[in-house]
């Protein structure tokens, strides 16, 4: 089973949705105790860091996430969910994050407009199981006005996002969207499925 963490956050539905389409046996929850029998957990968000993480805190998912990825259960952020998994961010002030990946997350500064909306062009900096089947220099779909900054777990990069993908033994995230990515994206969550065993 994945666990889709529900923290009140959007976007959630549609993780759910492209997780049913590749074959998981995915379930919504806000409950801490439902994580301990996922098999993995997939941390979804659209919205601003800190808040995001005092709604985490609040239902105490923040903690039971922290302590089963430091176990060795597998977790893939997505967008804000992925930003979530860093050290700190500097979105409206200095917040700390999950401490799941090394670094800090900042304010896109290499585009003229923000946030950055639209399909980019993906270059794949590191070899993943997220990448299976997919080319280097393929397409995915972004929203965001923050972006992780360069860290040696990269393992994607476009334009606008040094660290656009992350990976860490069984931590891994992307700033884009493969929900909202096509055929692609949905490949990326039914390697993560696969990951799961």
């Amino acid at each position: 089973m994945i666990a889709i963490v529900d923290y009140g956050v959007g976007n959630v539905r549609s993780v759910e949705r492209a997780l049913l389409h590749v074959g998981a046996n995915a379930t919504l929850t806000a409950d801490p105790d439902e994580l301990d029998d996922a098999d993995g957990m997939v941390l979804p968000g659209v919205g601003a860091f800190a808040p995001a993480l005092e709604k985490l805190s609040e239902r105490g998912l923040g903690r039971r996430v922290v302590e089963l990825a430091q176990k060795g259960r597998p977790i893939l952020g997505v967008c804000l969910g992925y930003q979530l998994l860093f050290d700190e961010s500097s979105e409206h002030g200095l917040h700390q994050g999950l401490g799941l990946l090394p670094g800090r997350v900042r304010e896109v500064d290499s585009s003229e407009h923000l946030p950055v909306i639209g399909w980019c062009r993906l270059t794949q900096t590191d070899e993943s199981v997220l990448w299976k089947g997919i080319a280097d220099g393929s397409y995915m779909y972004f929203v965001h006005s923050y972006t992780p900054e360069s860290n040696r777990y990269a393992i994607a990069s476009t334009e606008h996002s040094p660290s656009a993908a992350a990976a860490r033994r069984n931590v891994m995230g992307t700033q884009f969207h493969p929900e909202k990515s096509g055929p692609d994206g949905l490949r990326i969550y039914e390697s993560f499925v696969k990951f799961c065993g």
